[in-house]
């Protein structure tokens, strides 16, 4: 056994929640709600399957070779294209996925013991993203619309202890799956730039609606004062690992150095096979079919909770968009206690309290409808049911 000296942020550091649910639920005959992983019946196989034949018959020696650390250029057009607000390539970095991107925005902003505001709840991984840089981070109270104005502002701090960056997902949030209404990202935008702090637009699931688009970006809103991240896991295929990073001037180039240090760049190979994906407007026509078919499944779920969950002091999110909904459960009950009766009865979900950077609401859980089939949806909320059942009943 080695007597080696780790740093001390490794303390810090913990394996994702979700993931260490998953090697428990892993096995045969468990309905797995846990992950927030895409449908693989979503994966336009056929369609990298062309583009990837292309790529090497055309630029096969390129595709394979070192590059730039920004990306792949024609990537960057396609991605300031496809944009809702008029963005420049020039401000496109592309990122091994958007974890790299949360990464590299913590590397430039956060020091040991700075403070960075979260929502209540947020993204379990950009908590993790987060950990090494040692942050100070604080939740901000929300409520169905997002972060509430006022105690953002209350909890930005003064002097050395200023918030060094806010982090929000406005559409469909992971986990909640509630989506911010015009007049809060106008408000938070507003205060944001009056409090001179820095906002993180993370928006991995902005494509994914069903009710209708979400209103516009805080980026398109106010483009110097956000840090906006996309990605093409949950629209194209989380295996290839490309995101991005929608950046201003004033701190592109330090994000660039940061991703250079980091890898260089993101795999040239993907970036050309997503690029040449794209021609055409694939997308357009690519993404209303992941839409029709999340919408039927998060419709399953609704209905079979409405069902199940009758008398028992159980509410939920109805999001109109994205892959989660969150549970509220009777004051008291531990979604984490819940969990090991839900297993004995063949499902699994996340609990919520990983999500919350401080005073954790141990009665929430995050449910997934995107990777269980309709018939799997009624099984598994059922389960849930009779485990919330007979947690009461002890």
């Amino acid at each position: 056994m080695t007597n080696w000296t780790l740093a001390a942020r490794t303390a810090k550091m913990n394996s994702s929640a979700i993931r260490e649910i998953l090697k428990l639920t892993d096995r045969p005959g468990i309905i797995s709600m846990a992950g927030g992983l895409p449908a693989p019946a979503s994966f336009p196989i056929s369609a990298f399957t062309q583009a990837c034949n292309t790529v090497m018959e055309r630029d096969g020696a390129a595709a394979l070779q070192y590059s730039t650390t920004e990306g792949f250029p024609a990537l960057r057009q396609a991605i300031a294209d496809f944009l809702p607000w008029d963005v420049n390539p020039d401000q496109i970095l592309i990122t091994t996925g958007s974890q790299q991107a949360l990464d590299l925005i913590g590397k430039i902003f956060l020091d040991k013991g700075s403070r960075i505001l979260v929502e209540k709840p947020t993204y379990l991984g950009a908590l993790q993203a987060f950990t090494p840089m040692e942050p100070v981070a604080v939740g901000v109270n929300s409520d169905s619309e997002g972060m509430l104005i006022d105690d953002f502002a209350a909890k930005v701090g003064s002097g050395d202890d200023k918030a060094r960056v806010a982090y929000v997902l406005p559409n469909f949030q992971n986990p909640t799956g509630r989506t911010m209404s015009e007049a809060r990202r106008q408000a938070l935008v507003e205060k944001a730039k009056e409090l001179d702090i820095p906002l993180v637009e993370d928006n991995p699931y902005g494509d994914l609606w069903y009710e209708g688009e979400p209103p516009l970006p805080l980026a398109a809103r106010n483009p110097e004062g956000v840090i906006y991240m996309g990605s093409f896991s949950k629209v194209l295929a989380p295996g290839l690992r490309v995101g991005f990073i929608v950046a201003p001037k004033s701190v592109y180039g330090k994000l660039t150095q940061a991703k250079q240090a980091a890898d260089l760049h993101s795999p040239s190979f993907n970036q050309r096979v997503v690029a040449e994906v794209m021609k055409d407007g694939f997308l357009e026509s690519h993404i209303p079919t992941i839409r029709a078919m999340y919408k039927v499944q998060r419709d399953v779920m609704l209905v079979a909770l409405e069902r199940e969950m009758e008398g028992l002091g159980v509410t939920w999110t109805r999001p109109v968009g994205g892959m989660f909904l969150w549970v509220t459960l009777p004051k008291g009950m531990d979604a984490q206690v819940l969990l090991g009766h839900a297993v004995e009865r063949g499902m699994a979900f996340v609990p919520g309290a990983p999500f919350y950077a401080d005073e954790a609401e141990t009665n929430t859980l995050r449910l997934s409808y995107v990777t269980v089939s309709p018939e799997q949806i009624h099984q598994g909320i059922a389960a849930l049911g009779a485990a919330i059942r007979a947690l009461q009943a002890q």
